[in-house]
């Protein structure tokens, strides 16, 4: 710790924001310094993280929080600080427009070709991550904002641009994860619509299969029944007037399902050629 960090008197209250590694991010101005506090997200060896930056800046100096020595470190200069904040910032970029992409990647997929098994895995995957990151970027945007107005005001050498072109960055990364869950909203609507109709398809398959079977099961449950006075039971040719019963009765169980078959493809061709 330097000197000048040793010296500082920081305000208990925002002493134990600095420490608190959940703080969400936030900026607050003590008697003589102002502390900014930015949670961003990272991508580590285990996936996304949530990393917590507490800056202390006083006049043009500035100290980071280092929480393995829990301390002030210095930072340097203001500038310094932006410098440490960009590399971050340009970081993340990068990391949500690879979102982007493999979000697109799964779209495609969801296009082309079936159901993927493990489409609802990757689905809560990206909207876990993506979602924290608009939530964390949505805060650190609007605590970096007022970071901003007080150094304006406060100092009237501010890199004013520099700094602007951070925060637009923060926005952009926001609105980028806000797009992100936006395409992933409309995926699963699209995904449920294609489960549902897998689902009717086969509910439709399942209904003809018993229509079909439900016929010679009342044909073969009635003549097997072991009672006095069925039809057929002494007459040479009841075996064939059995099976034309139940060729019959075929028939008339299937005559619906054509007929709704029939108007179903003639409402599409209707409903293609309206289209053309």
């Amino acid at each position: 710790m330097s000197d000048e960090s040793s010296k500082m008197q920081i305000a208990s209250e925002l002493l134990e924001d600095i420490e608190n590694i959940n703080h969400p991010s936030d900026f607050e101005l003590g008697d003589d310094y102002a502390v900014l506090i930015l949670r961003l997200p990272e991508i580590g060896p285990d996936g996304l993280e949530i990393v917590s930056h507490a800056f202390v800046i006083k006049q043009k100096s500035c100290f980071r929080f280092d929480r393995e020595l829990q301390n002030l470190q210095s930072v340097g200069s203001i500038e310094q600080m932006h410098d440490f904040l960009d590399r971050k910032i340009d970081r993340l970029l990068k990391e949500i427009q690879h979102y982007h992409y493999e979000i697109e990647m799964l779209e495609e997929s969801l296009y082309e070709g079936p159901l993927s098994s493990s489409f609802m895995q990757r689905w809560l995957a990206y909207k876990k991550d993506i979602s924290l990151i608009h939530r964390l970027m949505f805060h650190a945007a609007l605590a970096f904002e007022l970071f901003i107005r007080y150094r304006k005001k406060s100092d009237p050498a501010f890199r004013e641009l520099a700094f602007a072109d951070l925060f637009e960055h923060m926005e952009r990364i926001r609105d980028l994860a806000k797009a992100a869950m936006e395409k992933l909203d409309n995926l699963y609507d699209f995904y449920r619509a294609k489960v549902d109709e897998r689902m009717n398809r086969n509910m439709y398959f399942l209904t003809v299969i018993s229509a079909i079977f439900l016929p010679l099961t009342l044909v073969t449950g009635f003549f097997g029944m072991n009672t006095g006075g069925l039809p057929y039971t002494d007459d040479p040719a009841g075996t064939v007037k059995a099976v034309a019963i139940s060729i019959l009765l075929e028939v008339l169980f299937l005559i619906p399902f054509f007929l709704l078959s029939s108007k179903k493809i003639e409402k599409y061709r209707k409903h293609g050629k309206s289209d053309t």
